[in-house]
């Protein structure tokens, strides 16, 4: 997936970089094809990297400084740093090691990491092509794990580095706010005026209530951030959009409320809940609203030339915005 945000470096920069991680008895020679770009990423470039003695380890370098990110992905790699360290601590879900992290910026304009390579394939690419029970075995599989994961308990709701906010409701309205206020910058026609969609948010606020214990939410753990071998997940990636909040907001439940999102039954059955009920009903529509708003207004921020993405978000969020009482 082509964005702006993929803050590609020349072959000199990274080869520093290696260096700077694994020493110069490691680092290829220039001009050996020893890397590769990894293309399915959407925010952060990655590569795959042949080291001298033939491992292979995954570089992932996060955006340039000059270029203009939603409020919620600044920072974004230090975040998933931080949850990869609590997930390796306090649960069994296999996530990589991190082999080297820079975050000097003496290099590049940027924060960047090394993990090993994970020889795997990426679920979400291969899924339609694989038995349809041992898709939904996987999807079981990443519920599981996703349960597991809001095992995890926090002080505070919201940012895993803080300061964080004392109630739920606090937090998940500043995430909001800040998506509308990112939407309003960059003037993104999503469909709705910006001072209604706050007014939805603020109308059923009250179901936020209901949530009192700050857990660990992963939030991106879709099938294309799982990967699988043999029929089995084997890694989970992407964890730059960690915080502490509802588990009711992960991923795995959006599809109980718009259908687009795919079949939840797999999931939910990994997961070990079935759909929301009462109160939860009001949060999960709460939540697909936040979601949808950051597809649409994501697409224009990294610079998106093929509409599609954007298109698609502004229905759900027409389709969400019916089920909070607002239809057309």
């Amino acid at each position: 997936m082509e964005s702006i945000t993929k803050n590609r470096q020349s072959e000199t920069t990274l080869l520093a970089m290696v260096e700077r991680a694994y020493g110069p008895d490691r680092t290829p020679d220039a001009g050996s094809g020893w890397f590769g770009e990894l293309g399915h990423g959407w925010f952060n470039v990655a590569y795959r990297i042949r080291l001298r003695d033939g491992a292979e380890v995954v570089l992932k370098i996060a955006p340039p400084a000059d270029v203009e990110v939603m409020s919620y992905e600044r920072g974004a790699m230090r975040t998933e740093l931080a949850a990869l360290e609590l997930v390796r601590e306090r649960t069994s879900v296999p996530v990589p090691p991190v082999d080297h992290a820079d975050l000097t910026h003496e290099l590049c304009d940027a924060d960047y990491f090394f993990m090993p390579f994970v020889d795997a394939d990426n679920l979400g690419i291969v899924k339609s092509t694989m038995p349809a029970d041992e898709a939904a075995a996987c999807m079981t599989a990443l519920g599981r794990a996703n349960r597991e994961l809001n095992g995890i308990r926090g002080d505070r709701f919201g940012p895993l580095a803080g300061p964080g906010h004392p109630t739920w409701r606090a937090a998940f309205g500043a995430m909001a706010e800040d998506v509308l206020r990112d939407g309003e910058r960059r003037a993104v026609d999503v469909g709705w005026g910006y001072d209604e969609l706050r007014a939805v948010f603020a109308e059923h606020a009250d179901a936020l209530d209901e949530v009192v214990e700050p857990r660990y939410v992963e939030w991106d753990l879709w099938d294309g951030n799982a990967l699988v071998r043999d029929g089995e997940v084997v890694c989970v990636i992407d964890h730059e959009r960690a915080f502490y909040g509802d588990p009711l907001i992960e991923a795995g439940f959006t599809g109980t409320v718009l259908p687009a999102f795919g079949d939840p039954e797999p999931f939910l059955r990994g997961y070990g809940r079935g759909a929301p009920t009462g109160g939860e009903v009001a949060r999960r529509r709460l939540y697909c609203l936040h979601l949808v708003l950051v597809m649409a207004i994501e697409a224009v921020y990294r610079g998106h030339a093929d509409t599609t993405q954007h298109d698609w978000a502004r229905e759900r969020i027409t389709e969400v915005m019916g089920l909070l009482g607002r239809a057309r």
